[in-house]
């Protein structure tokens, strides 16, 4: 059985970063620790009447703010201390981008292929009304989201059963990532993936670092691998290939292809939809196994599924010049150490995957103020904009066309100001972390532990717990 502790992991990064930072012993070991675990067991009837006892947790890692925030896993792998670590990771990025929640995460143990959609449902419901019966839910106490093996199917039958035992006005509040009807916000399906590729394009657009790895700055004419094209991966993937680069390895479930002069994305999804399949795709080389295209030759690899995936086993032979986390621990310590020592840019899951708990603020705080992004200033902005476009017709011999008024007068929506949100965050976070790379010179990883720490233990002081 595999010795791997994902929690130990995380908690060995934040040993690396602790010594950068001014806290005494004390207050870093109340960082690190989970404040609150709920070990959650329940029967569910199945479809043909036999009972089944579903496991799952949920972890509120840190109070220095509220409320705490979270994805829910389903996975048969889920267990205690991969929970932990995740909710752990939660709080030092909600630090990292300045949003103000404190770490949580939740799973359950379940093989979903193994349940009917009628099932899953009951399951959902009842992990649900487990966490309202300890308090372990609520816009203003722990905010769940969508993770691994969970989306807006789930989150809505969430709210939904919270609304039952609740008359809170702000009950929409109590999980993000819903669908729009329920709550949920424009752009929080793509959010993760996008600020994946806003994070890539923010470290490739430094000089400095590119050329140390031999390359020219931005996206354009980098070529890629991703591993996993769910969600996350999809996106990263999409927003990728429409900035100009090449994606050249996938890795999935099922197995892995390689094509050194480009993978269609598009056409990759269609053919997977329709085969059930990666494999055999026109004109890529299969692989023999789902981890060996991690290996393969490119610019750029974006590991977008589970933890542990580059390891002391393979990162040797790992050959890109930057890994790009988009998955939660992906690359074990001791792979980060080798990848470090070949010189490999490591843009760190903390700060790298980032987006989908930026994009769910947005979606909480809409929630909380019940009014959806552009609403109220949409059209005023547009009518203000044709009076400008007037003013410059009336004053120069300029005309615009129909065309160009129709561009140049679109007010943003909800969609457009999400991502321009979710891009500054990104951006800014990117920067402090290379600042405080530089000040301690220090890889980004420990950095941008250094930064969260600072940020949650500058809290935990000014909340008086340590006189």
């Amino acid at each position: 059985m595999s010795t791997y502790k994902f929690f130990e992991q995380v908690n060995k990064n934040f040993d690396k970063a602790a010594p950068y930072t001014r806290f005494e012993k004390g207050l870093l070991d109340q960082i690190k620790i989970a404040n609150q675990v709920y070990e959650i067991t329940f029967p569910i009837r199945r479809d043909d009447g036999s009972i089944d006892v579903i496991k799952g947790w949920r972890v509120e890692h840190s109070h220095h703010k509220l409320p705490t925030k979270g994805g829910i896993r389903y996975s048969r792998i889920v267990n205690e201390d991969e929970t932990k670590a995740l909710a752990a990771l939660m709080t030092y990025k909600c630090a990292l981008v300045d949003v103000p929640f404190g770490g949580a995460k939740g799973g359950i143990a379940v093989d979903k292929r193994k349940y009917s959609d009628k099932e899953m449902e009951r399951i959902t419901r009842r992990y649900t009304y487990e966490l309202i019966k300890k308090n372990f839910i609520g816009p203003a106490v722990d905010v769940p989201a969508p993770d691994y093996g969970t989306g807006s199917r789930e989150m809505g039958w969430i709210v939904d059963t919270y609304r039952q035992f609740s008359n809170d006005l702000n009950a929409e509040g109590c999980v993000t990532g819903k669908p729009i009807q329920q709550g949920g916000v424009r752009g929080r399906t793509e959010a993760t993936g996008m600020g994946v590729f806003f994070g890539i394009r923010e470290a490739c657009s430094k000089a400095d670092d590119m050329k140390a790895l031999g390359l020219e700055t931005g996206v354009d004419g980098k070529t890629f691998i991703v591993q996993g094209l769910g969600n996350v991966g999809y996106h990263a993937s999409k927003y990728m290939t429409e900035a100009g680069a090449s994606l050249v390895g996938v890795a999935e479930q099922e197995g892995s292809i390689y094509k050194k002069d480009g993978i269609d994305l598009e056409s990759l999804m269609a053919f997977r939809n329709e085969t059930g399949s990666i494999m055999d795709f026109e004109g890529a080389i299969n692989l023999p196994d789902k981890s060996t295209v991690l290996t393969e030759p490119a610019d750029i690899l974006i590991p977008a599924a589970l933890e542990n995936q580059i390891n002391e086993g393979n990162a040797k032979d790992v050959k890109v010049k930057i890994l790009a986390e988009a998955a939660n621990g992906p690359t074990s310590s001791e792979a980060h150490d080798i990848l470090k020592e070949k010189g490999v840019l490591i843009i760190p899951d903390a700060y790298l995957n980032a987006g989908g708990v930026v994009v769910s603020y947005f979606e909480w705080l809409k929630n909380l103020q019940h009014v959806r992004f552009g609403r109220i200033e949409k059209r005023f902005d547009e009518n203000a904009l044709r009076n400008v476009l007037d003013a410059v017709e009336n004053l120069s011999s300029i005309k615009f066309s129909d065309i160009e008024r129709l561009n140049l007068t679109q007010g943003a929506g909800e969609f457009e100001l999400v991502k321009s949100g979710l891009e500054e965050t990104m951006v800014t976070a990117y920067n402090e972390i290379l600042g405080a790379r530089s000040e301690y010179d220090v890889d980004l990883r420990t950095a941008s532990f250094i930064v969260a720490i600072n940020k949650v233990g500058t809290i935990y002081e000014q909340m008086g717990i340590f006189p």
